[in-house]
């Protein structure tokens, strides 16, 4: 692991300990995850310690302590989504991914997730690739929604 990149991050934030959530963020958009070398240098740097910091990452949905995929992966199982056959389409995605909800492939290329709501009940079902919406998937063309990306 680079630690001068961590560092790059926590001075970008001024080495505050009111930053501590930021420069989580920004080690999780850079890595995928939260490696436990990255959170033994924050708590240094911000002499925080590190029980709160995997507290604070364990709280929040947004934080990895596991490796993640290349690609991220979520399908809605809303109630608009779930009425409307997402687990259908989950069980799809599994298919063609190899890999169960909750899980990332031996590669690191994908993750796939489920989440309460993405907030477009009015498309469900929903499935979000890297930030990209996809409305109106079906079962037979969910494996569609991640053609390309490989």
């Amino acid at each position: 692991m680079d630690m001068a990149s961590i560092d790059g991050i926590i001075d970008r934030h001024g080495g505050e300990q009111s930053s501590l959530i930021q420069i989580m963020l920004d080690i999780q958009g850079e890595l995928n995850w939260l490696p436990g070398e990255a959170i033994g240098r924050v708590s240094e740097r911000l002499q925080i310690p590190s029980t709160r910091i995997r507290h604070i990452a364990t709280f929040y949905k947004a934080f990895s302590l596991v490796p993640k995929g290349r690609h991220l992966v979520h399908v809605c199982m809303g109630t608009a989504c779930h009425v409307r056959d997402a687990p259908r389409v989950l069980s799809m995605l599994e298919d063609r991914l190899g890999i169960r909800a909750g899980q990332t492939d031996s590669e690191l290329s994908y993750s796939l997730e489920t989440v309460n709501c993405l907030g477009c009940c009015a498309l469900g079902p929903v499935v979000d690739v890297d930030g990209k919406i996809h409305g109106n998937v079906s079962a037979a063309n969910a494996a569609a929604v991640v053609e390309g990306t490989e």
